[in-house]
């Protein structure tokens, strides 16, 4: 078990998402960054959907009632074990009585915690993802607060690991996010276009897990703003009236009714969800080919990102 000693401002539980709900308007959830998330399982032992933590800004601190090993990675938050410095993207092993904390993110957004074994709540519709706005998943569909336990599954012994420098990303800078034209690109205008792919866009603080809402160079329609709703896929960009584009995420509306002038690469999510408010990014144009090789390279660094220690 975890006992939440402070939650932080925005900590729930999350797993690899909840899929094939979309249709019934409950989006897939699961964590902003996947790949950090799929490290933080990997570094205790954990399969890959395994439950784990998503933590905004800044993290919890936490006690563990039990011998085991966690791993923290995502956005740079400091860590420390009863005061004392733990690194990030490593096997931390702990024994009961340890408090945990993570402090607030010196880089990026979101930071994941790991449990070896994962932790132990309900599944709802067959996923453990916390959805805020549908209050469900997670603990009672909501952000953890003081005073929370949580339990953790079993594990076995848990040999130390480490995340290979070169595969840790990089949360600092202006991201250049890549990004395939349409569905609707069509319905704006060659400046329109060009002011997306050419342009800096700012992050706002109103961005959330349904969307990143940016602000930059209008992005001008050609024919109205107003579409059929039809439905939306992780990483359309959305363009309503004021030309202004939305970056949907995890938690979005499964349809809409505003133009999308583009899709994000999944390989380049993260680079969104990490961006902090007042943070800029720049979109490049691709092709689906291209996406496609982006993706598989991205899998082939996740698979080789986690070394074991020698003793």
């Amino acid at each position: 078990m975890i006992r939440i000693l402070d939650a932080g401002p925005l900590t729930t539980v999350q797993d690899l998402g909840r899929t094939g709900q979309m249709r019934y308007g409950i989006p897939p959830s699961g964590p902003v960054d996947r790949f950090a998330f799929v490290l933080a399982n990997r570094l205790v032992g954990n399969p890959d959907g395994a439950a784990g933590l998503e933590c905004t800004l800044k993290g919890p601190r936490v006690e563990v009632t039990a011998a085991g090993a966690i791993a923290v990675t995502g956005a740079d938050m400091p860590v420390t074990v009863n005061g004392r410095d733990a690194p990030g993207w490593a096997t931390i092993a702990v024994k009961p009585g340890d408090v945990v904390k993570l402090g607030p993110a010196r880089t990026g957004v979101r930071s994941y915690v790991g449990f070896a074994g994962g932790l132990d709540v309900p599944l709802v519709l067959r996923s453990r993802s916390t959805y805020l706005r549908g209050r469900i998943g997670g603990l009672q569909g909501r952000a953890l607060k003081k005073g929370d336990e949580l339990e953790v599954f079993p594990s076995g012994s848990v040999r130390p690991r480490r995340v290979a420098r070169r595969a840790i990303p990089d949360y600092t800078g202006e991201p250049t996010v890549r990004a395939v034209p349409g569905p609707q690109a069509d319905r704006f205008t060659p400046e329109g276009l060009r002011a997306l792919f050419g342009g800096r866009y700012e992050v706002l603080p109103q961005s959330d897990r349904m969307g990143s809402r940016l602000r930059g160079a209008r992005i001008e329609h050609a024919r109205g703003h107003d579409i059929i709703s039809d439905g939306i896929a992780l990483g359309s960009i959305q363009v309503p009236g004021d030309g202004q584009p939305i970056v949907l995420l995890v938690d979005r509306q499964s349809t809409g009714g505003y133009t999308k002038v583009a899709t994000i690469c999944s390989s380049d999510i993260w680079r969104v969800g990490q961006a902090r408010p007042g943070q800029s990014l720049r979109f490049q144009a691709i092709g689906v080919e291209e996406a496609h090789r982006l993706l598989r390279e991205s899998d082939t660094v996740l698979e080789a990102a986690v070394r074991e220690e020698s003793a």
